[in-house]
C-alpha cells in the first residue's frame, strides 16, 4: 500500500493550531512539502518549527485572511505556483453558536465568505498544477452536522452542508483528470473550538462545564472525545497515492456517535 507523499506539497488551510496543525505534522511525516496558511504569524512561526524536515524539502508558511476577499484576492494572485500543488486541505475555525432563526444574513455571508468563497478560490487556484500533475487531492475538514444538525450552532450547520455538497460535486467534475475531493466530518474532538462551544452551552445551561461535557460523553460509543491527530490520520489516508479511487465522500471521525450515515 503507497503511503508515501515524499515529491507531493500540500497546502493546509487554519493550519496555526488544533486539526490543521495536526494535519501538517502527519503530512510531513509522510514525505510532503508542508505550505501553511492561517493569520496568525507567531502561531505559523511555532507550527513550521515543529513540522519534520530533510535537505530537500523546504516547508514554508502565508499568513492570510480568509474572511478579507479583497486581501485573499491579492495574495492568490502574487503567489508564484512554479510548482504544482498536490493537495488542498479546506479548514478553517467555525462561526459562532446561536440559532439560524436568530442570526443576522451578515452572519450567513461571512461565513460563506471565509469558508465556501475562499475555498473556491483556492481550487480555482491550484487547479491547474493539479491536472498537469495528474494527481490532486482536495479535503474539507467539515463536522457531522453535514448528517445531523446540531443544536445551537445554525449557521455552521448551514455552511458545512453547503460546502460537502460542493466537494461532492466537485469529485464527479474533476475525478477524470485524477483528482478527488473527499470531505471529512470530525465529531467531538479535543480543540480550543470545542472547549468555547461547551463553554459557551454551560452559559447558556446554567450548567458547569464539567457537567456538558460529561452529558456529551454519554452520546459517543468510543467513551471520549477525538485527538486532533486521529482526524489528521483519516485525511492523511486520503490524501496518499492509496486512497486514488475513493472520492465524492463524507467521512465522519466521531468515535461512533451517529448511529447512522
Amino acid at each position: 500500500m503507497d503511503l508515501s507523499l515524499h515529491g507531493k506539497r500540500a497546502l493546509i488551510l487554519g493550519s496555526s493550531q488544533g486539526i490543521g496543525r495536526a494535519i501538517a505534522l502527519e503530512l510531513a511525516g509522510l514525505g510532503a512539502e508542508i505550505i501553511l496558511v492561517a493569520r496568525n504569524r507567531e502561531k505559523l512561526h511555532q507550527v513550521l518549527a515543529e513540522l519534520p524536515t530533510c535537505d530537500s524539502i523546504n516547508h514554508s508558511f502565508v499568513e492570510l485572511d480568509l474572511f478579507d476577499q479583497d486581501a485573499l484576492h491579492d495574495s492568490l494572485e502574487k503567489l508564484a505556483w512554479a510548482n504544482p500543488v498536490h493537495i488542498l486541505i479546506n479548514n478553517s475555525g467555525g462561526p459562532k453558536p446561536g440559532l439560524a432563526s436568530e442570526a443576522a444574513p451578515d452572519e450567513f455571508a461571512n461565513a460563506i465568505q471565509g469558508h465556501l468563497m475562499a475555498y473556491q478560490m483556492f481550487v480555482q487556484t491550484l487547479l491547474p498544477g493539479m491536472k498537469s500533475a495528474c494527481y490532486g487531492r482536495i479535503i474539507n475538514i467539515l463536522s457531522t452536522s453535514v448528517l445531523q444538525p446540531l443544536r445551537g450552532l445554525g449557521v455552521s450547520n448551514s455552511l458545512r452542508a453547503a460546502v460537502a455538497n460542493w466537494g461532492r460535486t466537485l469529485a464527479a467534475e474533476l475525478g477524470q483528470y485524477g483528482i478527488t475531493v473527499n470531505n471529512i466530518l470530525p465529531g467531538m474532538t479535543r480543540t480550543e473550538r470545542l472547549d468555547s462551544l461547551f463553554k459557551h452551552r454551560a452559559g447558556a445551561a446554567n450548567l458547569s462545564v464539567e457537567a456538558i461535557e460529561n452529558i456529551n460523553l454519554q452520546a459517543i460509543p468510543a467513551g471520549r472525545f477525538g485527538k486532533p491527530e486521529e482526524i489528521a490520520a483519516a485525511v492523511a489516508f486520503l490524501a496518499t497515492p492509496a486512497a486514488a479511487y475513493i472520492s465524492g465522500v463524507s467521512l465522519a471521525v466521531d468515535g461512533g456517535r451517529l448511529a447512522c450515515q
